[in-house]
């Protein structure tokens, strides 16, 4: 069954109104686009939409309850509530620094979940 998305390109300010048209799981048109990162995006956020995924995560030993921690590279939209389930049972301890690993291939993504500040 054919389906059509209209979309807004985010990549640059001139914010692309980006038609696709989609047939069984496959992109089959994309008309709207003025670069290939517009046609790419529009692509792939109509088949599965990407984000980088920012929280926080408990951290013992250190002036804050809380640890803030992001995603070096994008993760699939549908594994967000996976990946929030599994920060939630995440405990880490002090000292923490910016851009350390806190789990590595993150639910088989490919992505690191990294420490986005340090903490003594």
């Amino acid at each position: 069954m054919m389906e059509t998305k209209t979309l807004v390109c985010v990549n640059c300010p001139k914010g692309c109104n980006i038609t696709v048209t989609v047939d069984q799981g496959k992109v089959i048109d994309i008309k709207g686009y003025t670069c290939e990162k517009g046609k790419n995006y529009a692509a792939q956020e109509t088949i599965r939409p990407m984000r980088v995924l920012t929280s926080t995560v408990k951290i013992e030993n250190a002036p804050l309850r809380v640890l803030p921690v992001i995603t070096n590279r994008e993760i699939p939209l549908d594994l967000c509530d996976k990946a929030m389930a599994e920060i939630r049972k995440l405990d880490v301890k002090a000292p923490i620094h910016v851009n350390d690993v806190i789990v590595h291939d993150f639910l088989g993504t490919g992505a690191d979940l990294i420490a986005s500040r340090s903490m003594k």
